[in-house]
């Protein structure tokens, strides 16, 4: 119990009084409180790092550890203990130390991570139930004095180097870290062995400052304007930003002024990149009119969608670039206070976010803006951006309804813009280049250059940046087309919430308003090339699973639905060719559009997309129409 109070007192500071936590003692505190219960309950926001440096410190959430954090933050034990159970990085009953979550998503399925985990479980034991029963205990193995266990775990973002696996080690020195293409051999040695920062098989991706010129680059990043200092600058240097160009933008803003610098950014139509596509100067220009103060900004960097990781690369390889656009958006809607929330499981892209803060505001080129990171504890549904809102102040991420919209009423009741990495990205070119220039590129409706995740079963996977109306086909190709010998089954495009292609669609033009003609969209960027060594059954129904893992379960299209679409897929399966497949796909439709027209978010509203399209599209199940 002590380790786990100086965890939370790393973090908020020694208590003040025995109504927070303190030692009892002092007469005093019988009968005056040096903390009022509004103060304390204005740090609510501090709920979700709190449970983090528990987990951090001792590898799990126990009960005197959440006791002490609803101590410190006036929180109810059931509220805290709701916000716990909602987020899968943490963990409520015991586990070891050392943590190896190993992906069996859609890309990594791909790549042959099912051989891996099969072989993993053969070798070293079954992996960690995420929910285990009431009453068990952990399965660990306690050889070189480090306890240890496995989890299987939905995507890491790791989809360029597939297969993938993420290890958390609690500790007085927390550590954590990704291994991209992850072997059997050494995650078996990971899991068996005591604890090193070498060694295994695989590629280690790990910050350590002092380690010199680590080869953290993505196996592939090709583009002249968003990725054109991946692998060419110094992602650590300040003054190897500046030297290629940087806070320049952020000069000619200030020059231009705020109304200035929100026209150019409409006349430039840049929309969106994090699959919603809303025109992002309207939403600019809506939070800097808005009357009611403090404005806040939010960067959006919980890249969670299935075989997306173009955001993670643009934060791990040109941090300064995304602080730069941020302080540009801020200085142009009126945001004195910022907010980068980051997937948990980026370990190195918050800790380079976090260095590029410091490192700016060290010099005041962030003027008054106050810029914090704050890390997702495992949610998908905390993309979208009121669940994030609700994350960030202690709450589970659940969505709220829409209106009011973020603009007029988001972060802690406030105007809130809120943008995407990549669409942050594209802001200082914006400035720079001139909104003509900008909008040159590309088409009328979608203007500039778009990030494509390619993965599966290319020869090459990676980010790779082409302009808006680039074929399908021949962004394929930038990745070097399929291995040898293999044959193209389909194109999963946009990831989960996505849809899959046909082969005799690949001359589809990647814009909005093609995909939208097309019935696809282009969502979050992703590519993955599915050939004829995956069976796509496995993946649909993977899909399913995540829809129903992720689901919040605040509404009942989505909470139920998700269920209800899994089971009908494991019947079908069942079934074979066999009577009643008729049925279970007229099931499905039927718990599909209820849940696309019903949802509260687009979690709910595009969980069948992807299943539909295979039914539908691939014919699959022999559904086709």
């Amino acid at each position: 119990m002590d380790a786990e109070r100086a965890a939370v007192d790393a973090l908020l500071g020694p208590p003040r009084s025995s109504w927070d936590g303190g030692p009892r003692g002092d007469p005093r505190d019988a009968h005056v409180s040096s903390v009022g219960g509004r103060e304390s309950r204005a740090e609510r926001h501090l709920l979700l790092p709190a449970l983090q440096a528990l987990q951090s410190r001792v590898g799990w959430v126990s009960e005197g550890g959440l006791g002490y954090v609803c101590d410190r933050l006036n929180v109810p034990p059931a509220d805290a203990w709701g916000v716990a159970t909602f987020y899968a990085l943490l963990a409520t009953s015991p586990r070891p130390p050392r943590v190896v979550h190993v992906c069996d998503d859609i890309a990594c399925k791909c790549r042959g991570a099912d051989d891996v985990i099969a072989a993993l479980e053969r070798s070293v034991g079954p992996p960690l139930s995420h929910v285990p029963p009431a009453g068990s205990a952990p399965r660990m193995s306690a050889v070189g004095g480090r306890p240890s266990a496995w989890l299987r775990s939905p995507c890491l973002g790791m989809c360029d180097r597939a297969p993938a696996a993420l290890v958390t080690i609690a500790g007085e020195q927390p550590l954590e870290y990704a291994i991209g293409e992850a072997t059997t051999e050494g995650l078996a040695a990971l899991l068996t062995a005591a604890v090193t920062r070498s060694g295994h098989q695989g590629q280690i991706l790990i910050f350590d400052p002092t380690i010199k010129n680590q080869d953290l680059t993505p196996v592939s990043a090709r583009g002249d304007t968003l990725l054109r200092r991946v692998g060419r600058v110094d992602p650590t240097s300040l003054e190897a930003y500046r030297a290629s160009g940087g806070f320049a933008a952020l000069d000619k803003a200030r020059a231009m002024g705020p109304e200035a610098v929100v026209a150019e950014i409409t006349a430039s139509k840049l929309m969106g990149r994090g699959g919603a596509a809303f025109p992002t100067g309207r939403k600019w220009d809506a939070v800097r009119t808005a009357p009611a103060t403090p404005h806040y900004l939010v960067c959006n960097a919980d890249e969670s969608e299935p075989g997306t990781f173009k955001d993670r690369v643009l934060m791990e390889q040109d941090p300064f670039a995304i602080i730069e656009a941020m302080a540009i958006a801020a200085f142009a809607a009126g945001c004195a206070q910022g907010f980068i929330y980051v997937r948990g499981e980026y370990p190195l892209a918050a800790a380079r976010m976090q260095h590029a803060i410091d490192a700016a505001s060290a010099l005041g080129l962030l003027g008054g803006l106050d810029l914090e990171i704050r890390r997702g504890g495992g949610a998908y549904i905390c993309g979208e951006e009121t669940a994030l809102f609700e994350s960030i102040e202690g709450r589970r991420g659940e969505p709220r309804n829409k209106p009011p919209f973020p603009v007029h009423v988001g972060l802690f009741g406030k105007p809130t813009l809120v943008n995407n990495v990549e669409t942050l990205a594209n802001v200082p070119h914006v400035m720079l280049d001139g909104a003509r220039a900008f909008a040159s590129i590309g088409t009328p409706q979608s203007t500039g250059t778009r990030l494509f995740c390619l993965s599966g079963g290319v020869r090459f996977p990676g980010v790779y940046e082409a302009p808006f109306g680039t074929r399908l086909r021949e962004v394929i190709e930038m990745a070097g087309g399929l291995h040898p010998g293999r044959t193209l089954q389909a194109v999963l495009l946009g990831g989960a919430a996505g849809t899959f292609l046909r082969p005799d669609e690949l001359d589809l033009r990647l814009t909005h308003e093609d995909a939208r003609a097309a019935g696809t969209t282009l969502g979050s960027g992703v590519v993955m090339a599915i050939d004829d060594t995956v069976n796509v059954r496995d993946l649909v129904l993977r899909i399913a699973s995540f829809f129903r893992d992720e689901s919040c379960g605040q509404c009942v299209p989505c909470r139920v639905g998700t269920i209800r679409q899994e089971e009908a897929l494991h019947r079908i399966g069942a079934a074979g060719a066999g009577t009643g497949i008729a049925s279970e796909l007229a099931l499905l439709d039927e718990v599909g559009a209820a849940m696309k027209d019903a949802s509260i978010c687009g979690l709910g509203q595009t969980a069948y997309s992807a299943i539909e399209s295979a039914v539908k599209r691939l014919n699959l199940y022999g559904g086709g129409r």
